[in-house]
């Protein structure tokens, strides 16, 4: 009976340390995804027949969304930027089984086979891709230059524009044209571990916690070249940079407005629907969230926006949408909710059906009107 119960134990021991190293192993792993910041490009959609006028594609949750949308290949090689294309492709006008019609508006038509993306940026490569002039120029930050796109205008009021993890400047150049025609000159930066920018001393992504002193110098180079006041625009974890300069930098105190798109105002509850996308349990989420904390050092608890809002609370336009499966839209409406009580002017926007940072696609016309009108009225 003794050496039963012996084995028994050991077996038991075994099988606990086998669980639990299988569970450490599986939140290393998640953790390890959420601070990659390699790029690896999907093209989960089909191309199934075009011409200059029409594009149809295999039917899906995300190729039957509405509004107006980028349509994205690779070159030969699966690289996006070895001759590779972008087209511009309207509303869907017919839906049959398994497949929907979109027009093309625009760029190179994509062949029957091709297998592609919709891409919520539809203009490439720079500002002049939407008739704006600009200039290349470079912010330095604490770990050295990030280059930056300065589109000049009039006022002394200047938009700084932050995307998101993993995009790049290309988001801004949907909504730039609105600000220009506001007279308000743009700054649109890239921050550590971005394409051309210095990388994080251990080559993780830090999730708004070390990269919003990258965004401060951006802030900072802007009224050196005569910005009085400063507006933060954000995308997605963008958001969450833009809440730590607000509530950690003294350059805070220059800026007038937020325009948050899709934003991070909640990681937990981020990292929580990003582990369901990939069916973990909750126990392996905390476990993730945990494992992340202590590998990069971040304070969760600080970028829980509803109850640790930022030092400085300007006028602030958050737009979300509900088809959003990256940032949950939750969050954002329980801060909408939450800000009259915690002093924060602010102005909610919720846009139906569309996936992460696409309100804009859903209904370009009304999301600048938001927008501009927004700014119009806090900047006046």
């Amino acid at each position: 009976m003794a050496l039963l119960v012996r084995v028994g134990t050991g077996i038991g021991l075994g099988m606990g340390l086998g669980i639990g190293a299988g569970a450490a192993g599986v939140g290393w792993f998640y953790s390890s995804l959420l601070l990659d910041t390699s790029e690896r490009p999907l093209y989960p959609e089909r191309v199934l027949a075009s011409d200059d006028a029409t594009v149809t594609l295999a039917a899906s949750r995300l190729t039957s969304q509405p509004g107006t949308w980028g349509l994205r290949w690779p070159g030969p090689d699966g690289r996006p930027d070895t001759g590779g294309g972008l087209a511009v492709i309207g509303p869907v006008t017919t839906v049959r089984q398994r497949e929907v019609v979109r027009p093309l508006l625009g760029g190179p038509v994509p062949r029957p086979g091709t297998s592609a993306v919709l891409d919520a940026g539809p203009y490439d490569p720079d500002p002049g891709a939407r008739g704006l002039p600009f200039d290349d120029v470079e912010v330095v930050g604490p770990l050295g230059p990030c280059p930056a796109w300065l589109v000049p205008a009039d006022g002394d009021t200047w938009v700084v524009m932050v995307h998101g993890r993993g995009g790049s400047r290309r988001e801004a150049l949907r909504v730039l044209p609105a600000l220009h025609g506001m007279g308000l000159p743009g700054l649109v930066v890239t921050y550590r571990n971005d394409v051309g920018a210095p990388r994080s001393p251990d080559g993780f992504y830090h999730l708004g916690d070390t990269e919003w002193t990258d965004l401060e110098a951006a802030v900072r180079f802007a009224r050196d070249r005569g910005a009085r006041r400063v507006v933060l625009f954000g995308w997605s974890m963008g958001g969450a940079i833009i809440a730590a300069l607000l509530d950690r930098s003294p350059e805070a105190a220059a800026v007038a407005a937020v325009v948050w798109d899709a934003p991070l105002v909640d990681w937990r509850a981020t990292l929580r629907q990003q582990a369901r996308n990939r069916r973990l349990p909750p126990v392996l989420s905390r476990l993730a969230t945990a494992m992340t904390s202590r590998r990069i050092g971040i304070d969760f608890d600080r970028f829980d926006l509803r109850r640790r809002p930022p030092a400085h609370r300007p006028p602030t336009l958050i737009v979300h949408s509900t088809g959003d499966t990256a940032v949950p839209v939750g969050p954002s409406r329980d801060l909408a909710a939450a800000a009259p009580a915690l002093d924060w002017p602010m102005r909610y926007l919720e846009v139906p059906a569309v996936e992460h940072t696409a309100s804009w696609n859903a209904d370009p016309a009304a999301y600048e009107r938001a927008v501009t009108s927004f700014l119009a009225e806090v900047l006046r």
